[in-house]
């Protein structure tokens, strides 16, 4: 059965809704009706064009077999983005969309080393008719080197770059199938969470799991799930032949802020959790880049302000 993937357009969705509910109910990966999760052009606006949403974390970071304790940072914010040379439209008159971006990062001790990561999303707000985001990137760096992953959706397949300090990695770019990213799922549940993968579908694990475990980007059998938990809405997807499973927490009404989440890697012993535990709101952080302003980390948990 060739079933329709994609976000809708806010202004079809009343005209489609019901062809969704009966005639795509057993198509996996479709868009599942939650009336509560419905969102509006009006919220959107009203939400996410009003500065920064800041989120820290505490993690639990699973690498070489141990727990490592840290932090993650999330940053929702909404910018333009050029469609052809998918970049920030910072002046020009190049076709332009407004994206959801995310900068997630997550900073924990190995041992005497450090890490370091940052994953980038920009994902296109739903009245825009794009299915997937346009562009991720993901950066690592620790005391050994970095490598840096960067996928584009260009043609209905995504490019993809690796660059890595590691001599059986080095330079690539190669292609990857249209389907769903792993990485993407986070500005899904936050501007359209209807569109959430369910039942058995394809998709590429998050770049973040297939650098710690050197596995090749490539797309793998996933099964989702959204059910509803304690006043909470809890989204996992499995993959059978990776056994990798994530789950992520977060409110059942819009924005659907992200409570946490939780990797577990069968056959080992130790899991990755990250549980919220501040958030800022409306915040044009970009602003905030004095030395007057470092207080404002007090608010996130963040250091203490050293003046």
């Amino acid at each position: 059965m060739n079933c329709f993937r994609g976000r809708l357009k806010w202004s079809w969705w009343p005209l489609f809704s019901t062809i969704l509910l009966v005639g795509l109910s057993a198509c996996a990966g479709e868009k599942i009706s939650t009336d509560s999760m419905a969102v509006t052009e009006a919220q959107i606006q009203d939400y996410w064009f009003d500065g920064a949403e800041i989120s820290r974390f505490d993690l639990e970071q699973s690498r070489y077999g141990a727990e490592h304790q840290g932090t993650a940072e999330f940053i929702f914010v909404t910018e333009p983005f050029l469609v052809s040379q998918q970049v920030k439209h910072e002046f020009g008159n190049g076709k332009s969309v407004p994206v959801l971006k995310l900068n997630a990062l997550r900073t924990f001790n190995t041992g005497i080393y450090s890490y370091r990561t940052m994953l980038s999303v920009f994902d296109p707000l739903p009245d825009e008719g794009y299915s997937h985001a346009l562009k991720t990137t993901l950066s690592v760096q620790d005391w050994c080197g970095q490598v840096f992953y960067q996928m584009n959706y260009r043609d209905s397949a995504w490019k993809a770059e690796l660059r890595s300090y590691f001599q059986g990695e080095a330079d690539q770019d190669f292609s990857l199938e249209s389907t769903w990213l792993e990485d993407e799922i986070w500005t899904t549940i936050r501007i359209d969470p209807e569109s959430l993968p369910v039942g058995e579908f394809s998709m590429i694990p998050s770049a973040l799991y297939l650098r710690f475990q050197h596995i090749e980007p490539s797309a793998h059998t996933a099964i989702g799930k959204l059910e509803e938990n304690d006043g909470l809405m809890i989204y996992a997807i499995n993959y059978p032949e990776l056994g990798r499973t994530l789950e992520i927490s977060f409110e059942k009404e819009f924005p659907f802020v992200i409570n946490g989440w939780t990797e577990l890697q069968e056959g080992e012993k130790v899991k990755t959790v990250a549980k919220r535990t501040h958030l800022l709101r409306n915040r044009y952080y970009w602003s905030e880049h004095d030395n007057k302003d470092r207080k404002s980390r007090k608010l996130l948990g963040l250091e203490p302000d050293l003046q």
